[in-house]
């Protein structure tokens, strides 16, 4: 069984973690369905163990606190306004760099993955965050070559996703690498995941 742990922090953007959660949780929804036995673990983790409160006032418990968490075998670092404060967070930053070797896949939304190049594990690296924050990941000294206009990246075993809901879409996409593509549209039909928005953002 595959533990796949979630970071998660106070001003956290929710759906960052959310959507990722929802996708890897439907894993085992869909093996129960087919009475297969379950494959993945998914852990949301806190620095203290504690409840955090997302960005838009989501309060959410956490399974397990950083010190408790030695080994993954997926880490998923989502971002938002609350990312900032943890690339100063040396006891984060610390775990991060700690995890990170353990794990078959180390992946981020949004921002987070500010948090995963702090940690120095961008270097070199093709990668994405939020379009927004382009500009920004430069000027904090932050290392890694930004690619826009995609939704996920991946660079060896780095996986990073553009804003928001982008991480729905990276989730899915290492799902069909975890199991096959086939059993990766078997949990996006679960999720009835077919977005068709009303209307067409301009960026």
């Amino acid at each position: 069984m595959k533990t796949i742990g979630i970071f998660i922090f106070n001003d956290a953007e929710e759906l960052d973690f959310v959507g990722p959660y929802e996708v890897f949780t439907m894993i085992n929804e869909v093996l129960e369905y087919r009475n297969e036995p379950k494959a993945v673990k998914v852990i949301l983790i806190s620095e203290d163990g504690k409840d955090i409160k997302g960005k838009k006032g989501m309060r959410v418990g956490a399974h397990a606190a950083m010190d408790d968490i030695k080994k993954l075998d997926i880490i998923c670092i989502p971002g938002g306004q609350g990312a900032r404060a943890q690339i100063e967070n040396a006891n984060v930053i610390n775990w991060v760099k700690t995890v990170a070797p353990t794990c078959e896949w180390v992946t981020s939304v949004c921002t987070g993955s500010f948090i995963l190049a702090k940690a120095g594990l961008t270097k070199g690296k093709k990668m994405s965050t939020f379009w927004a924050s382009f500009e920004e990941f430069y000027e904090l000294g932050l290392e890694g070559n930004l690619l826009p206009h995609v939704r996920y990246v991946r660079d060896g075993n780095l996986v990073t996703s553009a804003g928001v809901s982008a991480g729905i879409d990276m989730a899915l996409w290492l799902t069909g690498q975890m199991f096959d593509p086939t059993f990766a549209r078997q949990v996006q039909r679960g999720m009835q995941y077919d977005p068709a928005p009303p209307y067409q953002a301009e960026v």
